[in-house]
């Protein structure tokens, strides 16, 4: 009988996903620092971002050693796994799947050898929209992909594909031939390199340690590590790092557009975006949602984690008392145990829990982050009357989100968006809310203090800005051998028993004998 793999999920109701976050990357140049731990630490920081696999790569000037699996970042490392793991230059990967199925072959870091014996490892934040094209130079260069079904080790094998040029050259090649969002951190045996696309979609920053320096996708991860922020890396640009020190190259001509969805939910609240800090832009969200759909209330809560913040915003704004409305299980993984008939309802009680004596005879404001498919909502709204609340009003700090994306957010297909067939009424009937109300567009933008000229809207808007080919050549199994079913590359419809035995044999082989 399959059994539960006890890892934890931030999902309220994991049959029914909201958007999966784009990965988290870390890079590490520290000589004399145990950077594999740095990295770890780094990772750890950005777990929000992936939860799917993770894995580290670290070399010690004469060799690469990667290690990976399936898994949370505190499952798939502990001392003994990282006590091998010794240099002075490290990368990490934490990766939600948005090219490929969740498999432990698509896990990164990717490596991979020139033919000369350099070896490169590679961790990619976002989703590439040119897989098609690029598949087609791999297949014209002769280059055995094995078995991997990712745009990440697309561009490894391009990168490997030169080995009459350094490095560094080859990436200034690699790079502008990509179309699409990515934030690089790869390296080979001595150099650490960080590169972001044109648009600059996800974050990625540079930061200062004592003994080095420091890449990871997130300001708050560079405060984990006890890094001290530099700056961005700046969209279209290259960064080299080795005992020379830091070089730069513009590789293409800088086009900002940044992910809206960031600001809204992708984004830890402590983390700073163009120099904005996302906690302060949620308040602010809050606070514009209560001036353009006032209600009169008795207490206002937010729903955990992404809604607090708007919900403290609304509660300062409208003068409506704030208060903790839901108690949140942290502890509860997955689970293959189906619930029967009479337990269904069970639903997302697994995760959270309504403080009755807080909520009957209330008037309710649910402040919630985003409405995907409506279930969440559906269920809390339910769950909200039964503990004897006696109106619920739902207020979204983001607009509508009615297209999928396509630039490294795992979202819902626009089939399944329920913002794509219903309007805010018919979503409101469908919820079963007194009223509902979204944050304008033009409101979000303010709060990001951020021109819209330089945001990236397209789940919002379908207002794509970085070109899509056809239909048929994009999507998240492109480079999968044969169609699979939604539920087959799903992490939790796998049998736990075969995977964790393939996991494991794999992952020691990484460890032990892909060395470069």
């Amino acid at each position: 009988m399959a059994r539960g793999d006890g890892r934890l999920t931030t999902e309220l109701d994991p049959d029914n996903p909201g958007p999966r976050d784009a990965c988290g990357v870390v890079g590490i140049w520290a000589p004399g620092e145990e950077v594999s731990k740095l990295t770890y630490f780094g990772l750890y920081a950005l777990q929000h971002r992936g939860q799917e696999a993770a894995g580290i790569a670290v070399s010690d000037g004469a060799r690469t050693v990667v290690y990976k699996d399936l898994g949370l970042v505190a499952q798939v490392f502990d001392e003994s796994t990282l006590a091998p793991l010794q240099g002075h230059l490290a990368i990490g990967h934490a990766r939600y799947s948005t090219t490929g199925a969740p498999t432990w072959e698509n896990s990164q870091p990717t490596i991979r050898s020139t033919s000369t014996g350099t070896a490169i490892a590679l961790a990619h934040n976002g989703n590439l929209v040119n897989t098609a094209d690029l598949l087609k130079e791999v297949d014209r260069l002769g280059l055995d992909m094995g078995g991997t079904t990712s745009d990440t080790h697309l561009i490894t094998a391009l990168l490997a594909a030169r080995p009459d040029e350094s490095v560094a050259a080859a990436a200034e090649r690699v790079l502008p031939q990509l179309r699409g969002a990515f934030c690089l951190v790869f390296m080979d045996e001595n150099t650490l390199y960080a590169a972001r696309d044109p648009q600059g979609v996800h974050p990625l920053v540079l930061g200062r340690l004592a003994s080095g320096w420091a890449v990871a996708s997130e300001t708050a991860a560079l405060d984990t590590i006890g890094a001290h922020f530099v700056r961005e890396v700046e969209p279209g640009e290259l960064i080299t790092i080795d005992e020379h020190g830091l070089r730069s190259v513009r590789f293409a001509n800088p086009e900002p557009k940044g992910c809206l969805f960031e600001y809204v939910y992708l984004a830890r609240p402590d983390t700073k975006l163009a120099g904005r800090n996302v906690y302060a832009t949620r308040v602010e969200i809050g606070r514009t949602l209560a001036k353009e759909h006032p209600v009169e209330a008795d207490l206002v809560i937010g729903v955990p984690e992404s809604g607090i913040p708007a919900a403290i915003g609304f509660a300062e704004q409208s003068g409506i008392p704030y208060g903790q409305g839901f108690t949140k299980n942290q502890y509860v993984g997955r689970t293959f145990i189906q619930p029967s008939q009479s337990l269904r309802q069970l639903g997302i009680r697994l995760k959270l829990n309504p403080l009755v004596d807080q909520i009957k005879g209330k008037r309710l404001v649910v402040v919630d982050d985003t409405i995907v498919r409506g279930n969440t909502q559906r269920a809390l709204v339910r769950m909200l009357r039964e503990a004897g609340a006696v109106e619920v009003h739902i207020r979204i700090s983001a607009p509508p989100v009615e297209w999928p994306c396509f630039y490294g957010i795992d979202f819902a297909t626009r089939a399944e968006l329920i913002a794509g067939s219903l309007d805010v009424d018919g979503i409101r009937a469908q919820i079963g809310a007194d009223s509902l109300g979204y944050v304008s567009m033009d409101g979000l933008v303010r709060a990001t203090e951020q021109p819209a000229s330089r945001l990236c809207m397209a789940c919002f808007d379908g207002n794509y800005p970085i070109e899509l080919p056809a239909a048929d050549l994009i999507g998240k199994h492109l480079m999968e051998p044969q169609p699979q079913s939604a539920a087959s590359h799903s992490p939790t419809a796998r049998s736990s028993a075969t995977q964790s035995k393939r996991s494991t044999e794999a992952s020691t082989q990484v460890r032990e004998g892909t060395t470069a």
